[in-house]
């Protein structure tokens, strides 16, 4: 269990972002997950995602995991953009499609001008 962030450092380019376990056994053991900045910004990443996907990249690590320094690499910052990228086109995609189901008549159509004889 990860009760969440402890705080975050810069080193070379990179956000460091502390956290605290929570063993099986009660101890905290500190563990942390660095992340290049550089690369996140050329992926479209913004800073303040950073501290959520590491949390994410750290729970997936599980609690069996060895290092207590874990790197967030370009293979998971890719697995994160490419699923953004994704949830955006069904996002357009259900959009485009109630437009088409629900189309209603052009508003031309809708407002024609009543002619009385007489």
């Amino acid at each position: 269990m990860l009760p969440g962030s402890n705080g975050f450092a810069h080193r070379a380019g990179s956000r460091i972002i502390a956290f605290e376990r929570i063993a099986a056994d009660a101890t905290r053991p500190n563990c942390s997950v660095s992340a290049d900045l550089i690369l996140s910004r050329t992926l479209g990443i913004r800073s303040q995602e950073l501290p959520l996907l590491c949390l994410r990249f750290l729970e997936h690590q599980g609690p069996a995991a060895e290092s207590h320094d874990l790197t967030f690499a370009k293979e998971d910052m890719r697995v994160h953009v490419d699923n953004c990228a994704a949830e955006r086109v069904a996002a357009q995609k259900r959009k485009s499609s109630r437009r088409l189901s629900g189309a209603a008549a052009p508003p031309s159509q809708l407002l024609r001008p009543v002619l009385e004889t007489g």
